[in-house]
């Protein structure tokens, strides 16, 4: 199987899973942390919907620079309910599905990077990056389910079972 194969079934289980936790979104509650260094939930649901967003940037792009000379243009319009991240979820998943059904394996072995202020912090082949983002996705999703059960809302089946859906993911 091609590896563009897997990331594209990948892609779909994981836009799946978190649709679902995304469905869940009690409004109201954006500037709650469960602790004071922790994130805000409304930018944490925000992080999870809109990180299938970041394919296109690694499949595409040489590089992305998170402060980057004369600021970001990454759109951090808030989005304030379950409605709102679904949409920029099923956005991000449709660009990340375009980029990943038009390259090629070859590409995918190509170096990435990721820059700070112009400063290289991170490079890697675009298929290992790929991969620690799908990873990264679990580990913010698993958080924000956290999230939703500190809130009292459904924490609904990911990989298994919850206490809330019986049913397996």
């Amino acid at each position: 199987m091609k590896m563009t194969d897997l990331f594209l079934a990948q892609l779909t289980r994981e836009a799946e899973r978190t649709r679902h936790a995304l469905e869940q979104v009690p409004e109201g509650h954006d500037d709650w942390k469960p602790h004071d260094k922790s994130m805000a939930f409304g930018r944490l649901a925000m992080l999870v919907a809109r990180m299938p967003s970041w394919v296109p940037l690694i499949v595409d792009k040489d590089d992305l620079d998170l402060n980057p000379v004369g600021g970001s243009n990454v759109d951090q319009t808030p989005l304030r309910t379950s409605a709102e991240l679904i949409k920029a979820l099923d956005e991000g998943v449709a660009g990340a599905r375009r980029s990943l059904s038009a390259t090629t394996e070859e590409h995918l072995l190509l170096p990435w990077k990721l820059l700070v202020s112009g400063k290289v912090v991170s490079e890697e082949a675009r298929q290992v990056v790929l991969t620690d983002t799908f990873a990264h996705l679990a580990h913010h999703r698993g958080q924000f389910t956290v999230y939703l059960r500190l809130l009292g809302a459904q924490v609904p089946a990911i990989y298994g079972p919850s206490a809330d859906e019986m049913r397996f993911a």
